[in-house]
């Protein structure tokens, strides 16, 4: 357990929680606690599924400026390959994963929540990618997912202007996916989480090791993928167990194991 990155696992569910008052801003340490609790996430049997979390104020600042400000260029090379490479973590957990934002998410907060697979916020959030009014861009994928995500056009408008999206532009652009009162993010995160808990768990790991694998490149590369991941399945018991299930007693009533 980290002094400002914990996971805290119950029921199935692992809740990474950014604490890092007052905004969570990451820093060498933050971003090295958040790359440990990713792969913790990722090895654990009894996680199911993972929210992303900063708390009841806000989700995550950005980097911190002040420290970045006063690195060299070989200091930021480092860091920023780093930071890089933990949000590729982040993204890179065989579970489904749900970024929980409250407040803020900004910068490399915004770039950690389009990491997760889905993201669940309150209907007063701000959110953005401010870098350019500090004479930098994007450096943890922000140029990349949030393309992705809206498209290379309202992307560049975010990027070029860095100015903040409230939470209904935030929707309406599908930088999040719902939009909750602000008390009720992180149960309502739970809430789509913990349907994954007893689901079968080597098939949702290769669905979405399919769609994440299939977007990077042509289709028909994708196509190879999905067969590959889709044939594989034929090798765990839970996909004996659901069609056993199906056969006997009918569609949804299957149990899993996860293996």
């Amino acid at each position: 357990m980290g002094e400002f990155v914990r996971l805290e696992v119950d029921g199935g569910v692992g809740t990474i929680r950014l604490d890092r008052p007052p905004v969570n801003a990451i820093n060498n340490q933050v971003q090295a606690e958040l790359g440990e609790a990713a792969r913790e996430a990722t090895e654990r049997a009894d996680v199911r599924a993972v929210i992303l979390y900063g708390g009841e104020k806000t989700f995550c600042g950005g980097a911190d400026v002040k420290e970045m400000a006063a690195r060299s260029y070989a200091e930021m090379r480092s860091f920023g390959t780093a930071l890089q490479n933990t949000v590729a973590a982040v993204a890179a957990i065989p579970k489904p994963t749900v970024a929980a934002i409250t407040g803020y998410a900004l910068g490399g907060g915004l770039e950690l929540a389009m990491a997760a697979d889905r993201r669940i916020a309150g209907d007063n959030v701000k959110v953005g990618q401010p870098e350019i009014l500090l004479g930098i861009i994007p450096g943890a994928g922000g140029t990349q997912r949030l393309a992705r995500l809206v498209g290379p056009s309202k992307a560049k408008d975010l990027v070029f202007t860095g100015r903040f999206a409230k939470a209904e532009e935030a929707l309406s652009l599908g930088i999040v996916d719902e939009l909750v009162a602000p008390d009720d993010v992180y149960t309502v995160a739970l809430k789509w989480a913990s349907q994954f808990v007893n689901g079968p768990a080597v098939a949702l790991a290769n669905a979405k090791a399919a769609i994440d694998g299939g977007l990077d490149g042509d289709l028909a590369s994708g196509l190879k993928l999905e067969t590959y991941l889709f044939t594989a399945l034929w090798a765990t018991e839970d996909q004996k167990n659901g069609m056993r299930s199906f056969v006997e007693n009918g569609p949804g009533k299957a149990t899993f194991e996860g293996k």
